[in-house]
């Protein structure tokens, strides 16, 4: 009866462990879909990444309405190219050139196991966002001044 008792527990555990699916999968973070359309990714993908077409409508969706001064204040803010370039102790969350030296990558996509993945709860970047945003960075992360680089950071 003792043995029974331990398969069925063992039985529970693995079948509870099976059925935990990777945090993309999670209710808190769903498998995102491409903000962009497959066009519109084809052509930041092959060409020169521009910030109102192809990264604004990327952070909008899935980055500001969290990553402003009024949600989280005194936290890493995308509301404005300033905001995002400001260094601090985790130096500038974008560093323009150097994609792989951006905390910003680090956290999205697939993060390192010691920093918590971007976003934590609402839609991943999908695959293809991510490797727009690194193109973009890495392409200077060009991003105009005004009205025209502010981020909308409420949903619609």
């Amino acid at each position: 009866m003792h043995s029974r008792f331990i398969s069925s527990l063992v039985g529970l555990a693995l079948l509870a462990l099976t059925s935990c699916g990777t945090p993309e999968e999670s209710e808190t973070r769903p498998q995102g879909t491409n903000v962009l359309s497959e066009p519109t990714l084809r052509q930041a993908l092959a060409g020169q990444v521009n910030f109102v077409a192809h990264i604004k409508p990327i952070l909008e969706a899935k980055c500001a309405a969290c990553h402003n001064r009024q949600a989280l204040p005194g936290k890493i803010s995308l509301a404005s190219r300033e905001e995002a370039l400001r260094t601090g102790t985790l130096r500038g969350f974008i560093v323009p050139g150097q994609p792989e030296a951006s905390p910003f990558i680090t956290r999205i996509g697939t993060a390192h196991a010691a920093v918590q993945a971007m976003p934590p709860v609402g839609e991943s970047l999908t695959q293809e966002e991510t490797r727009v945003i690194k193109r973009w960075i890495a392409q200077g992360a060009a991003w105009p001044a005004g009205e025209t680089g502010s981020l909308r950071t409420s949903p619609h």
